[in-house]
């Protein structure tokens, strides 16, 4: 009987990427091939889709009858800054920091303990996507407390919920903004709290939590960390560089992100 004499082929380990275990941990460039002296085409043409993602979510107008519609009919309240329009709000941040005219005369005082604002910031994307699911979560870990409407700001920066709180009579405030996009993660959204705030408070009396995203911190995870720090805030009448976060991590552990698709962009 004659016997097959083919040779077994063995994988060549040179075909094999170190590189692709590494990858399914991050969204940061690592590894990258190269043909002759050049970048690959794939990663030449994935890193121009990325900065024209980040250009989009800079530049893109907030979409406010999206957030309207995912409230479903509850209250809210659309206040403008004193940038007139993006180019405007991009060389100008102070003017992103103060109401217009029109929306500060359009604020009724009130007594809540806490109002909840929604900013565009330098990611709209990332407000349009995870501001209104955020502020769902808060109030459900906050069922005790006396939430304001939802206030949805645009061309604004952080510093304007002081002004928006202030004028509402709101004990704290929670600004959720878009966060500056970067190559890998353009629709990543941060949340300030500020206690008694007021126009002109410092950034030092600011608690904030960055980086909530779907392949960040996660909704439910960012909830938990801020309700922990508003409760403490309220006990203690203070935020910024005097409450540290020193919330359980239990939580944090129970809800902890999955893994990374791979098929998504790094």
């Amino acid at each position: 009987m004659a016997h097959d004499k083919t040779p077994v082929q063995k994988p060549d380990r040179l075909s094999v990427d170190p590189w692709n275990d590494l990858r399914s941990l991050t969204r940061a460039r690592i590894g990258l091939g190269r043909s002759g002296n050049a970048q690959r085409s794939t990663d030449v043409l994935a890193f121009q889709a990325a900065h024209a993602q980040a250009r989009d979510a800079v530049h893109a107008p907030l979409d406010v009858d999206a957030m309207k519609a995912e409230l479903q009919g509850e209250p809210c309240l659309l206040v403008h800054s004193r940038a007139v329009d993006r180019p405007t709000y991009l060389r100008r941040p102070d003017m992103g920091r103060r109401l217009s005219p029109e929306s500060l005369a359009g604020l009724e005082k009130g007594t809540w303990d806490a109002v909840f604002v929604a900013a565009d910031g330098l990611s709209s994307v990332a407000a349009a996507e995870g501001a209104v699911p955020l502020y769902h979560a808060m109030k459900e870990r906050l069922k005790d407390w006396s939430i304001a409407p939802l206030v949805i700001a645009e061309q604004a920066r952080v510093a304007i919920g002081d002004e928006i709180a202030a004028a509402m009579g709101a004990s704290m405030v929670v600004m959720m903004i878009g966060e500056r996009p970067g190559l890998s993660v353009a629709n990543s959204m941060g949340v300030y709290l500020t206690y008694a705030p007021r126009v002109g408070c410092p950034d030092s009396a600011r608690n904030c939590l960055s980086n909530i995203h779907p392949h960040g911190l996660r909704t439910a995870v960012a909830a938990d960390k801020l309700a922990w720090l508003m409760r403490e805030a309220r006990q203690r009448k203070l935020t910024g560089v005097d409450l540290k976060d020193d919330a359980p991590e239990s939580s944090i552990l129970d809800n902890a992100s999955p893994a990374l698709d791979k098929d998504t962009q790094a």
